[in-house]
């Protein structure tokens, strides 16, 4: 069955009485030199345990196959099931779960499936769920790499530059825990039914250390409070973000920091951000011994 083809399809999900759900953000590839190119640039080989997640009709499933060791595709969509118990016949390294992946016990997935292989991820992920599941997978610590398929424009997030309009805080996250790398983009004339939006697969592989050795909560907290209101220089945001400090306290954390008083949030760097970082601790932990 060719997985791709877009009458093939059509012919498999009417046999099955299945419709699409925009509500489930499923779109189905219908050009196959997509789920090949993500499959080989997740760099799976017979070394490694795949999750994928959202796996469709799974010809991306198909392609993870013939590379990895093993695959575990995690599937909401109930409906689903019988379609990739049938797409997916005869593959026998690979295993179809029927599961919420937000509530998912990662750790004991990889450990139950992928024992002695490289744990990674490789999935044309829902764009409604695409942050928390990052964040989820990020968290965890437990894979090598994470290659996905999101919207361009939160690929273009995760890989900005600070002073870019694209630069944010969920950028900054993403790279203080991995090293992004932007794959390719995918037009909307790809899929069925077709998206408003092109997408891009990103390969994320996860540093062996955070890129800073600093407060991680803290370090977020001042993240957040540096973005959430961007048109304010960092030190009127952060004295909104930190109202247990004085104005000229922030004033002079950012000084220390070696960061330009006038300065704004987004063209601040990771090592200035954990520079920062550590002088409000030093502040925070003063006034409170004081």
């Amino acid at each position: 069955m060719q997985l791709c083809d877009i009458n093939e399809i059509n012919a498999l999900l009417a046999g099955h009485g299945f419709r699409f759900q925009r509500s489930k953000g499923q779109n189905f590839l219908i050009a196959p030199w997509v789920p090949e190119r993500i499959a080989e640039g997740s760099g799976a080989d017979k070394s490694t345990g795949v999750l994928e997640i959202g796996p469709g009709i799974g010809c991306l499933t198909a392609e993870l196959a013939k590379r990895a060791a093993c695959v575990t595709a995690v599937e909401l969509d109930s409906r689903l099931i019988p379609v990739l118990s049938e797409t997916l016949s005869g593959l026998d390294n690979v295993t179809v779960v029927n599961a919420d992946i937000m509530s998912t016990d990662l750790e004991a997935l990889v450990r139950e499936r992928f024992s002695g292989l490289t744990p990674a991820v490789c999935a044309n992920l829902p764009y409604n769920i695409t942050s928390p599941v990052l964040t989820k997978l990020i968290d965890s610590g437990l894979f090598r790499t994470i290659t996905v398929m999101v919207q361009r424009e939160v690929a273009r997030r995760i890989c900005a530059a600070p002073g870019t309009a694209d630069y944010g805080a969920f950028g900054i996250y993403v790279n203080f825990y991995a090293l992004p790398e932007l794959l390719f983009d995918v037009p909307p004339s790809c899929f069925e039914p077709r998206p408003k939006v092109t997408s891009s697969v990103i390969r994320l592989t996860l540093r062996p250390a955070p890129a800073e050795d600093v407060d991680k909560e803290l370090f977020f907290r001042v993240v957040r409070s540096a973005f959430n209101q961007r048109r304010k220089t960092l030190v009127n945001a952060l004295s909104a973000g930190f109202p247990q400090l004085k104005k000229d306290a922030v004033t002079r954390c950012v000084s220390a920091a070696k960061i330009p008083e006038g300065a704004r949030g987004e063209t601040l760097s990771i090592p200035d951000f954990a520079a920062l970082t550590r002088e409000l601790e030093r502040r925070i932990r003063d006034d409170s011994a004081s």
